[in-house]
């Protein structure tokens, strides 16, 4: 009796180790959905091509306002912080110019480079449209909802750059 009871245990801790062990397996080697929401992605996975059936970011579809993400300041010339030349034509940029470097996912591997997208402020609802001309790379630092635009841009929006973020909606123009 106290051989079977023995056998048992051994078995279930044997099979609860296989499935621990299963679990990590597959978390590690766990690719995100590229159709998800950022909030459904896994940390630290990130993704450059979407699958074309997926529907994304920032695609304008009825009544939807947008996809939301926060606006941060860049320097888009020489030498100030936005680092080198533009990832899109490889210049640099004046900053008098409507302009914006999307976040790694968003930039979508230069598949946006040089179009417009409509960018609309959570502060006060104003909309402007920007000409994408950079990556904010999410693998070197840049958060992953970022919408870094010249300060020309914040201007438009009447918005003070010294606030440093501010929530805001965007979507292809």
């Amino acid at each position: 009796m106290a051989n079977t009871k023995l056998v048992v245990v051994g078995v279930a801790i044997l099979v609860i180790l296989l499935q621990v062990s299963t679990c990590a397996v597959a978390r590690h080697h766990a690719k995100p959905d590229p159709c998800a929401s950022e909030d459904d992605s896994v940390p630290g996975m990130l993704h450059k091509h979407k699958k074309p059936h997926c529907t994304s970011p920032g695609r304008s579809g009825g009544g939807g306002g947008g996809t939301p993400g926060v606006m941060t300041v860049n320097g888009f010339q020489k030498g100030q912080d936005g680092g080198g030349p533009s990832e899109c034509d490889g210049k640099y940029h004046s900053n008098g110019d409507m302009i914006v470097a999307l976040s790694t996912r968003w930039y979508a591997g230069g598949r946006r480079c040089g179009k417009m997208i409509r960018i609309t402020s959570k502060h006060n609802g104003r909309t402007v449209q920007a000409k994408v001309v950079d990556e904010c790379d999410s693998n070197h630092g840049c958060k992953t909802n970022i919408v870094d635009t010249s300060e020309a841009v914040w201007k438009a929006l009447g918005l003070d750059s010294n606030l440093g973020e501010v929530p805001v909606t965007w979507s292809d123009a």
